[in-house]
């Protein structure tokens, strides 16, 4: 089983709430699941959050697109990934996904999951290289692997950032990554601040009615791209 977890939170301290902010007549949280549920590679979808009060509604929306739910500490987020694992022993491998990337492109996912099996790697990224825009972020790394981080991360970063302790010391994972021609790393497509946000929506509002699975190609075409290079 591949399994992604898309990692999500109301208490952003940038711009609370973001993830349930209204995108085109739906939350933005529900416009990245429309967008992961056409990938070809995922087997399931999980949306951890945290066990704060403040995450409440989300869980109880998030259980109402028909996704499963778990729950843990809210800055140890590395521990919500393993209660995921945990829920679903059968996984071998798992995508780490953040819901602060509503424009998500599921065939950026597939590839860098066909890439991570093709390499037999433990860990394998389209960020360590930056030409993908800052917003199509995906991590695809081994359950064994994963487990592993879990079971020896120590440090405050590690355990809320989830994955460093996979990368930041050569020798000790098999890693691989993916690049993409020509480069769009000078662009910002995910959401932390109301600029972002405005974005997402002049996005969605220009692409989504013609065609709801717009791609990289197309959102990068837009003239609004020239004016937000990545910060």
């Amino acid at each position: 089983m591949i399994l992604a977890v898309l990692q999500a939170r109301m208490s952003s301290s940038r711009l609370p709430g973001k993830v349930m902010a209204d995108v085109l007549g739906q939350p933005m949280i529900a416009r990245q699941v429309e967008r992961l549920r056409r990938s070809r590679r995922l087997d399931h979808l999980v949306v951890a959050t945290s066990d704060d009060p403040s995450d409440d509604a989300l869980a109880t929306y998030a259980a109402s697109l028909d996704l499963d739910v778990v729950r843990g500490p809210l800055a140890d987020v590395l521990a919500r990934f393993i209660k995921a694992l945990d829920a679903f022993p059968e996984a071998s491998t798992l995508v780490r996904l953040t819901a602060d990337c509503p424009l998500t492109d599921w065939r950026v996912l597939d590839e860098t999951v066909a890439a991570h099996l093709a390499a037999g790697a433990d860990y394998t990224e389209n960020m360590a290289v930056k030409t993908y825009p800052h917003g199509l972020d995906v991590e695809v790394m081994t359950v064994e692997a994963l487990r592993r981080a879990g079971a020896e991360a120590t440090s405050a970063y590690d355990r809320e950032h989830v994955t460093p302790y996979l990368y930041a010391t050569p020798g000790r994972f098999r890693l691989a990554d993916i690049t993409r021609s020509p480069s769009l790393a000078h662009l910002r497509w995910t959401v932390d601040l109301p600029e972002d946000l405005d974005f997402v929506r002049h996005v969605y509002e220009t692409l989504y009615p013609g065609d709801p699975d717009f791609g990289t190609e197309a959102v990068a075409a837009l003239p609004w791209n020239s004016s937000r290079a990545k910060v």
